[in-house]
């Protein structure tokens, strides 16, 4: 078992910005498919953004606001969410898995996952 472990997470008011980070394996930031997902209790996990090499992918809900980001030599893999929406509310999870990935890849993709970090925005 292989931890990721996010961070960031926090109460921020509708239009500011919050930065959720994940650190990594020494092994596993540049050189694994890392993912972004998010879930609100009664729903399944929402894919929002993925970083493998140098190519990025987002879920249509979330372009442009959303911006995924490494820093390997940190570890480090961020989600930076400009202009917070209360719909941002969930519990934000750092996946990894292997191989090539984009946005239409589901949670059953991924074989790494965060304990997560909760995200609650208020209007």
């Amino acid at each position: 078992q292989e931890d990721l472990v996010e961070s960031g997470g926090g109460s921020v008011q509708a239009g500011g910005f919050l930065r959720l980070s994940c650190k990594t394996p020494g092994y596993m930031c540049g050189n694994y498919c890392m993912a972004w997902f998010r879930q609100v209790p009664g729903k399944g996990r929402e894919g929002v953004a993925t970083s493998y090499y140098g190519t990025t992918t987002y879920a249509d809900s979330v372009k442009g606001r959303f911006t995924i980001s490494k820093n390997c030599n940190e570890d480090t893999v961020y989600l930076d969410i400009n202009s917070v929406k209360p719909e941002d509310s969930a519990m934000y999870y750092c996946a990894a898995v292997n191989q090539q990935c984009n946005s239409n890849n589901g949670p059953g993709f991924y074989r790494y996952w965060g304990q997560g970090t909760q995200v609650t925005v208020s209007p």
